[in-house]
């Protein structure tokens, strides 16, 4: 396990590249970075108590403008494209999503700086099956 801070995100994501006969789900949360801390102070506790505790990669925003920043509709196509397919090549996901090559490199560099997809020696991968989004928007006050 590790936590990762990068472009307003903390994420925490275990054995990101373990090959299990499924794919895993990424959830996306808001929360502050104490927020995280207490998740993952609360599963330590648990697990030195003996208790399983399932790992659940997760990447947490501060805020939704934060969130929106990072996942903008262009780059959640981005990563849906991505999503269990292993790695591919920049110019594959342009065609993919119907884009400018150098558009959807933009893009990708935003998304790798922020921790959301990775590098790799054939391109580019985000090694899960699907996103899941857990977060409340209120009325302001």
């Amino acid at each position: 396990d590790h936590v990762h801070v990068l472009g307003g995100a903390l994420r925490r994501l275990p054995g990101r590249y373990e090959k299990d006969a499924g794919m895993t789900t990424l959830t996306v949360r808001l929360g502050s970075v104490d927020d995280a801390g207490t998740r993952f102070a609360e599963a330590g506790r648990r697990a030195l108590a003996g208790e399983a505790v399932e790992a659940t990669p997760t990447l947490y925003f501060q805020s939704y403008d934060d969130m929106h920043k990072i996942l903008a509709p262009s780059r959640l196509a981005i990563v849906k494209a991505l999503a269990g397919q292993g790695s591919l090549a920049i110019r594959e996901v342009a065609r993919r999503v119907e884009r400018d090559v150098q558009a959807v490199h933009r893009d990708v560099t935003m998304l790798i700086d922020a921790g959301v997809v990775d590098r790799t020696d054939k391109g580019i991968a985000f090694p899960y099956a699907r996103i899941h989004f857990e977060f409340d928007v209120s009325a302001a006050a």
